[in-house]
């Protein structure tokens, strides 16, 4: 067994944050249950805002960057678990309070790891990742209020993201009439059509200051903005509709009025991704080994090396990024 192996660690000297590939050995790696030969990461906004340190997400340095992971058990001290199984792991803290997937080797707690769907490669894992699972758990709770294909359409904010893109996947899988909203119309309208997006509209005709109350519009919505395109998807939401809101892209500002709620029965439905109970997200996965189409999903993924993350991670703040990045840490 190797000795020592790439990671990608985030440190903190003089409140400057940075990030840089550094040798570490088993020694190093933190005292938990399973040993995981890690094959691939990606880079999420959450990973943008850790390893430049936009945001603290980091609560301790140094640290072991990438908040999600997938890979084989070499060894494990759980009988749940034995060495070869596949595993993943989306959040509970990794790249906060826990070492992350930015390493060839990572030891992790046993009530983390989910078993890859065997629909998946690892890397198809990791090109759905934490953002195709959050957006599995967003039309979860879209279905699971009761808004189905015939409540009317829905909306997905940040369309050309990591987690609209999946989220366009899914819902038109599902039969949804899908309107995506994005930054950059004419670039993505190609990609969002063919993931099933039956109209795409200019993130401005959102992201301004809305009415309290707008023309009712949308039976449910996906939100990964936030501020004022929540605001305003919320405002134009049906009776009874439900809005998942997922992320923070544009700020975490909601400048909304109750109106929504008190008028017409709105639900906003906060998703948490990262502390959601292993019963949720097994179905999660268990869905997506059903509805994922793996044609497409390569249309909206790359795989890059882990020495690039520290760049990946200024571009995925700047929107330069667009689908998926998986990191290969083997590369």
């Amino acid at each position: 067994m190797t000795t020592s192996f790439n990671a990608l660690i985030i440190d903190k000297e003089d409140k400057k944050v940075s990030a840089s590939l550094k040798q570490i050995s088993l020694a190093d790696l933190p005292d938990e249950e399973v040993l995981v030969d890690v094959a691939y990461s990606t880079v999420n906004y959450k990973d943008g805002l850790a390893t430049t340190g936009t945001l603290p997400i980091c609560r301790k340095f140094p640290m072991v960057g990438g908040i999600d992971l997938a890979g084989t058990v070499v060894d494990s001290k759980n009988p749940a678990f034995k060495a070869g199984d596949r595993v993943l792991v989306n959040g509970f803290g990794l790249s906060e309070r826990y070492w992350g997937g930015y390493a060839q080797k990572q030891r992790l707690k046993a009530e983390w790891l989910v078993r890859v769907p065997t629909a998946f490669s690892l890397e198809e894992t990791m090109a759905i990742g934490t953002a195709g699972y959050t957006a599995m758990l967003c039309v979860l709770a879209l279905q699971d209020w009761g808004v189905v294909p015939e409540s009317g359409p829905i909306v997905v904010t940040g369309a050309a993201g990591g987690v609209g893109t999946v989220a366009i996947m899914l819902l038109a899988k599902l039969g949804y009439e899908v309107t995506a909203s994005t930054g950059r119309v004419e670039e993505a309208r190609p990609l969002l059509e063919a993931l099933g997006a039956k109209h795409v509209i200019a993130r401005d005709e959102l992201a301004r200051d809305p009415g309290p109350l707008e023309a009712e519009t949308w039976a449910g919505a996906v939100d990964t903005v936030g501020d004022n395109t929540l605001a305003s998807v919320l405002a134009q939401t049906r009776y009874e509709g439900l809005v998942a809101a997922c992320g923070l892209a544009g700020s975490t500002n909601l400048p909304a009025s109750v109106m929504p709620f008190i008028l017409r029965g709105v639900t906003l439905r906060g998703i948490d991704s990262v502390m959601a109970p292993l019963e949720r997200r097994q179905r999660a996965w268990d869905e997506l080994a059903k509805l994922v189409d793996l044609d497409l999903l390569r249309q909206i993924y790359s795989v890059e090396p882990l020495s690039k993350v520290p760049e990946l991670a200024s571009d995925i703040l700047a929107g330069k990024i667009k689908g998926r990045v998986v990191i290969d840490v083997n590369a």
